[in-house]
């Protein structure tokens, strides 16, 4: 076991993956002799040479079509893009050739893509660098879209991803890039003790509302849950690490036994991805809810400056709230 932040834990997937296959390319602006802005991928150009690990233009675009194309000849491109709020330009790439090229081909070609977004905010960066597109590609049929949220789900499920036949968009939550955790290298990706990729785990157990969230606001639930505890109310959080598929049988295991649920995340709260889950749970827990769903996110503006960002990001405070109102019905 080796103690490491989650930055670590993502480049030491990816090593291991260029390592167990030669045909996995790592793309992307300033991925190789930088090491990306983030460090994600350092070293690993020195490592596996200039002709894995690719520097490209600042062409988002540019990045995901040509990783297409790799794909169609037996590669397993992962792409970074290097901020969230970079990934618009490449959207036609993604969502008309990406997704579509299993169903456009009748299942005859596949594009095992990686695209990688370091997304959410909380770290004091300028516009167009905190955003949570989550939504849009949840709402792309044909494509996987994922979010870890330590250090442990990253080395894993960045392997996990990388064998996918299947496009996957996965999301790293760029302020928990430096949090530590105990991660076993030796483990590869058939290792059972991994939790499949699409699975969610319940990371606190609890009886009295299920909270439910992924990727940057997870911790912050695991923190709302001990500040509840000390009130004599025991939430259960569950981390749901996959957004499309979504293990939907874990939740609602968990939502009928609580009778309470409040989802959280950054991107606003209007059309955000926990409508879908409030949708969800209400078709299949309604007779067992005693509260609506409610829902925690950020409002419905831009991002705003990061001097008062803290404001627009769920905190500790605001799901307490959503709690209690849970309890007001």
């Amino acid at each position: 076991m080796s103690t490491l932040t989650l930055g670590k834990a993502m480049n030491e997937g990816l090593r291991k993956a260029m390592e167990s296959d030669p045909k996995v390319l790592v793309m992307g602006e300033d991925v190789g002799k930088l090491g990306g802005v983030f460090r994600i991928t350092d070293g690993l150009q020195k490592d596996f040479g200039e002709e894995r690990v690719i520097d490209t233009p600042l062409a988002e675009s540019g990045i995901v079509g040509t990783a297409i194309g790799l794909a169609l000849r037996g590669y397993r491109p992962v792409v970074e893009i290097q901020f969230d709020g970079f990934v618009f330009p490449a959207a036609d790439q993604i969502i008309t050739q990406l997704a579509k090229m299993r169903m456009r081909s009748l299942g005859a070609v596949s594009l095992p893509v990686v695209v990688r977004i370091p997304c959410g905010g909380g770290i004091g960066a300028v516009e167009h660098h905190s955003e949570s597109p989550e939504a849009y590609f949840t709402h792309t049929a044909g494509l996987r879209v994922v979010a870890c949220s330590n250090p442990v789900d990253a080395y894993a499920m960045i392997q996990q991803s990388i064998a996918s036949p299947d496009p996957v968009i996965f999301f790293e939550p760029k302020r928990r890039y430096w949090e530590k955790a105990e991660v076993d290298l030796d483990a590869g990706v058939d290792s059972t003790d991994w939790a499949p990729l699409h699975q969610a785990k319940v990371v606190r157990p609890g009886e009295h509302v299920t909270v439910l969230a992924y990727g940057p606001s997870v911790k912050t639930c695991l923190e709302a849950a001990g500040a509840a505890a000390e009130e004599g109310r025991v939430l259960e959080v569950i981390d749901l690490r996959s957004l499309n598929p979504l293990d939907i049988a874990t939740v609602t295991e968990s939502v009928n036994r609580t009778g309470r649920c409040v989802v959280v995340h950054e991107a606003p709260v209007f059309s955000g991805y926990g409508a879908e889950l409030a949708a969800r749970i209400t078709e299949r827990c309604f007779y067992r809810l005693e509260a609506p769903v409610l829902r925690v996110g950020g409002f419905s503006t831009p991002y705003p400056p990061s001097r008062i960002e803290d404001h627009y990001l769920p905190d500790l405070d605001r799901i307490l709230d959503a709690v209690d109102r849970t309890f007001a019905w």
